[in-house]
């Protein structure tokens, strides 16, 4: 079974297309299932539509759960259309955001920590002219975010667990425990972990988490899953059979996807 969890669409504000071409696009690479996972307005945030380009708009929010509900009918018999969500994990926000996100009927909900210390994680530069003291002392930081995220109860799925290395692709080479204690977290708490392809349009290359902490995830126990990212439609299943072959290579069995939030799985 292909399948393609991490997908967005025009409401964003930095993706092109409308959600059918997404859906059309999974249906001509041959996938059979496809989520959708637009990124989630900001809730902690007064305003309607405080970063027009970076999320939809508060006032959107319905519309986007509306029309994938009505194109999951539509193209029921053809495709499994799934409806997902990439929320942000703002801790001081968690609870605001957990209250509007339980109102909706998800397959499943992406969490994925965007900013680190007040600052985005693909802020180009932000680790220049920084010692290895404090570019440990910010990994640890973002790790920790990750660790909360996955104690949260909040997500099905982590989003790209190590995309600070998009603009910085050193980061991976700074050891920390942090890696490995965030891993054995998601692991206990019965989180997946997503292969996310888009890490090869960032200075880093590749895919998000590199083959090391993908060797470290599967000793933990960590289950993972596939999200291609796209932002355009003809991203959507992005390598995924690279992906598959690689993740057999490393050791895994396994992965899943989620339908009402609970887990799919399928084999390698």
């Amino acid at each position: 079974m292909k399948f393609d969890l991490h997908t967005h669409h025009e409401r964003c504000g930095h993706a092109t297309g409308t959600i059918r071409d997404y859906v059309e696009a999974a249906i001509a690479g041959g996938l059979q299932v496809v989520g959708i996972s637009d990124h989630s307005p900001y809730f902690g945030e007064e305003v309607d539509h405080a970063h027009p380009k970076i999320t939809m708009a508060k006032s959107m929010f319905a519309a986007y759960i509306e029309e994938v509900l009505r194109l999951k009918e539509e193209y029921k018999g053809r495709i499994e259309v799934l409806l997902g969500v990439e929320s942000d994990f703002f801790p001081e926000h968690a609870a605001v955001y957990k209250g509007v996100l339980d109102k909706y009927p998800f397959d499943y909900i992406i969490g994925s920590v965007h900013f680190s210390n007040g600052i985005s994680i693909f802020k180009k530069g932000r680790f220049a002219g920084k010692s290895e003291r404090e570019i440990i002392a910010e990994k640890d930081v973002y790790y920790d975010l990750i660790e909360q995220s996955a104690r949260s109860g909040m997500f099905q799925i982590l989003g790209h667990i190590d995309a600070m290395r998009g603009f910085f692709p050193e980061f991976g080479q700074y050891e920390t425990s942090s890696v490995d204690r965030t891993l054995k977290t998601i692991a206990e708490c019965g989180v997946a972990i997503e292969i996310n392809t888009s890490g090869k349009m960032k200075f880093c290359g590749g895919w998000y988490p590199t083959d090391d902490i993908l060797e470290r995830a599967c000793h933990a126990g960590v289950s993972v899953t596939f999200g291609s990212d796209a932002h355009v439609p003809t991203r959507v299943g992005d390598d995924w059979e690279l992906v598959r072959k690689r993740l057999k290579e490393i050791g895994f069995k396994e992965w899943v996807f989620f339908r009402n939030k609970e887990r799919q799985v399928v084999a390698l």
